[in-house]
């Protein structure tokens, strides 16, 4: 008789699945999530959003599954915010650039401010949303945020060797890069990413304010010529990666905890995507024939940074109307990015990750 019961208390010990070890019972279904993201599907940052779901359901034993969709399939990239908050998606990536005026506090972490690279970027925008935690965010669970590389001015037909040479060219720009392409004597040309190729083939627009990293990972190279290096501008544009309150509240402790965990390990992993692609994008471009990396001089990138320095201005004297800290919040970013300068892994060493991580 013992030996019967010892056998029926082992067997049911086997087919309770193990979700985790904080003690919870576990679930008597499969939680079901859906994860929707803009970049196409070979980009790096979205083969990460795809990682992320792998992980997710590895380390909670199949417990959480999430559907992932790339591309814009299942949100546009500007809506996607707005899909995660009403439950078309339960997790969304998207950047904030795309809803301009939804993310006041945010906004400032896009500004000028020289960020060297998209590492460096990374941390600095998760730095500042811990440090303020702003209101923004509250209606829906947000995960984490990164950062892009310092954005670059990219033409078609005409090279921009000064100041001067941004006058009359329609730029394609987003966001807080629309008011830096205004202020550098450009036209601004509001366009998502998923336009841009199309828009710069057929002579749309006569270029990009942007990272380098279009340049690989949105196959822009094939119709650029020229690429202005105006690194010390060093604008971004912070991305969120956020999920949806209520399904958050729903799902259990452990896989809570799973999730929070995985958050802090890819902000990471994203930010040496970013600098990966702040050298692979430059190297990209040269494989092509007639292309061109302009070099400005540090007393012609002063004047850029003269030229952009009022909309920070403009931008603390609107916010703090709002009752936003906004002269703090200019204070802390250059901060942190020089703390974390201090501490970026190398354009090299992010490459070598990179080809670790994503054997071709």
């Amino acid at each position: 008789m013992k030996k019967i019961i010892f056998i029926l208390v082992a067997c049911t010990l086997i087919l309770v699945p193990v979700f985790s070890s904080c003690g919870e019972a576990a679930p008597t279904k499969t939680i079901e999530l859906t994860y929707a993201n803009f970049f196409p599907p070979t980009h790096l940052h979205s083969k990460l959003g795809e990682q992320f779901c792998e992980a997710v359901k590895a380390e909670t034993n199949g417990a959480v599954v999430i559907t992932y969709y790339p591309g814009g399939t299942l949100t546009p990239a500007p809506q996607t915010y707005d899909a995660v908050v009403e439950g078309i998606a339960d997790i969304g990536m998207s950047c904030c650039a795309y809803s301009m005026g939804r993310f006041p506090a945010t906004e400032l972490v896009d500004y000028p401010f020289g960020y060297p690279n998209g590492w460096v970027a990374t941390k600095v925008a998760n730095d500042f949303y811990n440090k303020f935690k702003p209101a923004e965010f509250d209606d829906t669970h947000l995960l984490y945020h990164h950062a892009h590389g310092p954005g670059l001015v990219l033409t078609t037909k005409k090279p921009v060797r000064k100041l001067e040479d941004l006058k009359g060219l329609v730029i394609r720009s987003t966001g807080v890069g629309a008011k830096i392409a205004d202020a550098l004597g450009a036209e601004g040309y509001g366009a998502s990413q998923k336009e841009a190729y199309e828009l710069l083939s057929k002579g749309t627009i006569d270029g990009s304010l942007t990272p380098a990293e279009v340049l690989k990972g949105w196959k822009q190279a094939e119709v650029i010529n020229y690429v202005t290096n105006c690194y010390k501008v060093g604008y971004t544009t912070d991305f969120f990666v956020t999920m949806n309150k209520d399904k958050w509240n729903s799902l259990p402790g452990s896989a809570q905890k799973v999730i929070t965990k995985l958050s802090e390990e890819w902000i990471d992993k994203h930010g040496m995507v970013w600098t990966y692609y702040d050298k692979a994008g430059k190297d990209y471009l040269l494989t092509f024939k007639g292309r061109e990396w302009i070099e400005l001089s540090d007393a012609e990138q002063a004047h850029w940074i003269a030229a952009v320095a009022p909309i920070k201005d403009t931008y603390k004297a609107e916010k703090s109307k709002m009752g936003l800290p906004a002269a703090e919040y200019e204070k802390y970013l250059p901060e942190r990015i020089k703390h974390w300068s201090g501490k970026a892994p190398s354009a090299d060493k992010c490459v070598e990750w990179v080809n670790k991580e994503f054997p071709k």
